[in-house]
């Protein structure tokens, strides 16, 4: 199945910034656009916008004169559903209400063709529910752009309970030829991003809900150590807390109230508030022009140890020794780390410094716990969690000066189990192979989607394989042994990756 000619008309029914935004991308593309809006004259005013865009195109040197002319040319307002009639796609960006969309697809299923194929650019509605009331179910498809679809290159493709996958695909050829990168998702809540994303915000809430961290210093960490572009709190801040905590409710809802999804109480209050992020001038932080940026907690300098004993291995942060000797301390080999026994680091004091693996410090005596880090070569912050009734200060000190003699800025933080970065990709891979199990979609579409969608460094399967087939798993196994509500119980589908993993690595 082949994409839709380009002298195919293409309709946009809703003007708010995603229509506009979708419009913008078909007409680049080079179809004719129509645009209707149900309130007289926005119309007109988001053909005026558009055409305001494409000037600027055209002043940054990203589009010709000439096209852009060609491209205002084949842009019309319709005053009329009625008008739309000859369109080979209708794709809707209107209010998230089922009933107002199902209402519109009823309409236009009575004026276009039944070879035309209907879209939803709906994030949070069911897909199936949304077409269920069609003539002609088959042709209908979710197309879900992202903000701002001219710019972000990801479309979501959703195959409802009823769409012909003949459609689906040309639907999704299509978005290819638009220049956009399309990923096939069955109708799931949330879809593949904001299914699988949600653990980025929850865990971050639930570390500032524990009293683990504040807010700039649980930000700097997910960059500088977890290596993703923004943190959860700036993130929301700038997506809108009201939207953020909508998509997650509305996720957790469909899902029948699963404890993975659970919202944010903190996030709640902030809602209920009034303070929505930027767009209302205060969220996580203050964004009022006069208000001081909030800096993370960074540790104070402390005299690098002479050297390290390594007692066992150290995983995922392996690398780490190469770095430290690089930095002048001596690595010893200790006795576990001979025998296979033990787990990370002794330092010179008799402390130990272990990878975070879903216990407390208060649980292991005189242990500092490390957060994980995308990269410990380039890493910039590292996170250290340790129980003040339990660690020597010594130990913390030991453990800080180790790592800001690599280079690093280190922020101390509570006692949280899991830490900050490792439960939250130990949680993200095992959404991503829950869904890919459940066949939302496969293992590569979820991987770009993540990367795309949301800016993630590495997909859940890519980071999965780099950290090891049973690290995921057994972190969250040992974080849901000391909060056994099934928030972290590993799901099925990432238990039977590590165990099929194991037995193909130990069959010779």
């Amino acid at each position: 199945m082949t994409a839709l000619d380009l002298s195919s008309p293409v309709a946009v029914v809703g003007t708010g910034t995603m229509g506009r935004g979708i419009a913008q991308v078909a007409l680049v593309a080079g179809h004719p656009v129509r645009l209707y809006d149900a309130v007289p004259g926005r119309a007109r005013e988001a053909a005026d916008a558009i055409g305001a865009r494409l000037d600027r195109l055209v002043a940054k040197e990203r589009l010709s004169a000439a096209d852009r002319d060609a491209a205002r040319a084949r842009l019309l307002p319709a005053d009329d559903l009625a008008d739309l009639a000859d369109c080979a796609l209708v794709v809707e960006a209107v209010l998230e209400r089922l009933d107002v969309k199902q209402e519109l697809f009823t309409a236009l299923e009575g004026i276009v063709s039944d070879d035309c194929l209907l879209a939803t650019n709906t994030s949070s509605l069911s897909v199936t529910a949304v077409g269920g009331a069609l003539r002609v179910p088959g042709r209908f498809v979710g197309l879900h752009f992202f903000n701002p679809a001219p710019l972000l290159p990801l479309v979501e493709v959703v195959s409802g309970f009823a769409t012909d996958p003949a459609c689906a695909e040309r639907a999704h050829e299509t978005a290819r030829a638009w220049g956009k990168t399309p990923v096939a998702c069955a109708d799931t809540p949330g879809f593949i991003v904001n299914r699988i994303a949600r653990p980025f915000y929850a865990e971050a809430f639930a570390v500032y809900e524990e009293r683990g961290a504040d807010p700039a210093t649980v930000d700097a960490v997910l960059r500088g150590s977890g290596g993703f572009r923004m943190g959860a709190f700036e993130l929301t801040d700038l997506i809108g807390q009201d939207v953020n905590e909508s998509v997650t409710r509305s996720v957790w809802e469909s899902f029948f109230g699963d404890v993975r999804f659970t919202p944010s109480l903190a996030q709640r209050r902030l809602v209920e508030s009034g303070r929505l992020g930027r767009k209302s001038g205060r969220g996580w932080y203050d964004h009022r022009d006069d208000a001081p940026h909030p800096e993370p907690h960074t540790a104070a300098p402390e005299p690098a140890p002479a050297h390290v004993v390594v007692d066992g291995d150290l995983g995922p942060a392996s690398e780490l020794l190469d770095l430290i000797r690089g930095a002048g301390i001596e690595v010893r080999a200790g006795a576990g780390a001979a025998a296979g026994g033990g787990r990370g680091l002794v330092l010179p004091g008799g402390g130990r410094l272990a990878l975070a693996d879903g216990r407390t410090s208060v649980e292991l005596g005189d242990t500092v716990h490390f957060d994980l880090a995308l990269d410990y070569r380039t890493a910039t912050r590292i996170a250290l969690s340790a129980c003040r009734d339990t660690t020597p200060a010594r130990t913390v000190a030991e453990a800080t000066g180790l790592f800001q003699a690599l280079g690093k800025q280190v922020s101390v933080i509570g006692d949280v189990p899991g830490m900050i970065v490792a439960r939250t990709v130990a949680r993200i891979i095992d959404l991503a192979y829950d869904a890919a199990a459940r066949e939302v979609a496969t293992e590569e579409d979820i991987d770009t989607a993540m990367r795309l969608g949301v800016n993630y460094p590495l997909g859940p399967f890519e980071w999965s394989r780099r950290l090891g087939h049973d690290w995921a798993r057994a972190l969250l196994a040992t974080l849901h042994e000391r909060d056994p509500s099934g928030r972290y119980a590993p799901s099925s589908a990432l238990r039977r990756h590590a165990h099929a993993t194991e037995k193909r690595e130990s069959t010779p």
